[in-house]
């Protein structure tokens, strides 16, 4: 459980997610990279690049600092290692599993947040853009995979996503260990 709890803060170190934007005119595509408390290029100008060719389609521009659960989110995940550590040596097993539920629920609370930011960022387009097709909208996907006009856009989970998510599954594992044993 204590590993489990530890975790999370690999998101400070690395990205939760990734989005890439494949294309002719980019054959090793565009990426970029968010991580807890930042967004970051997957190669130098990738960020850009992709806030360039979006202005084209009358997107606003991505502004690391405009974003501000980049700047809550950090303590979020602070506040969640603390409270697990507290509860890690309770040695109560109904104490660990409100922290996975706790987690779970932040989590759920985090997609849904991204899916919010993601439609916005897709659908609220300057009326007066050089390039306007009717009836179309640009939002990546939270999950998987979509087409945008000419561009492949994959958003998955990046390092930190995949190690919050075997966080979650040790958490589980040892709770159940932790109430057979009770």
């Amino acid at each position: 459980m204590l590993v489990a709890v530890l975790l999370p803060l690999s998101l400070f170190f690395f990205p939760l997610w990734r989005i890439t934007l494949g294309a002719p005119q980019y054959p090793g595509g565009l990426t970029m990279l968010i991580h807890i408390n930042k967004i970051a290029d997957g190669n130098i100008g990738d960020l850009q690049n992709i806030n360039l060719m979006n202005h084209y389609v009358g997107m606003k521009n991505i502004e690391p600092d405009s974003i501000p659960e980049l700047t809550y989110f950090p303590y979020i995940v602070m506040a969640l290692t603390g409270l697990g550590l507290l509860l890690v040596f309770t040695n109560n097993w109904k104490l660990w599993a409100l922290w996975v539920g706790i987690f779970m629920a932040l989590g759920i609370l985090g997609l849904y947040d991204f899916y919010l930011w993601e439609y916005d960022y897709g659908h609220d387009l300057d009326p007066h853009a050089a390039i306007k097709i009717e009836g179309m909208a640009y939002d990546p996907p939270v999950f998987g995979r979509k087409i945008l006009l000419n561009f492949v856009v994959d958003s998955y989970p990046a390092t930190g996503g995949y190690l919050a998510g075997v966080s979650i599954i040790m958490a589980m594992v040892a709770t159940w260990f932790k109430r057979k044993e009770s």
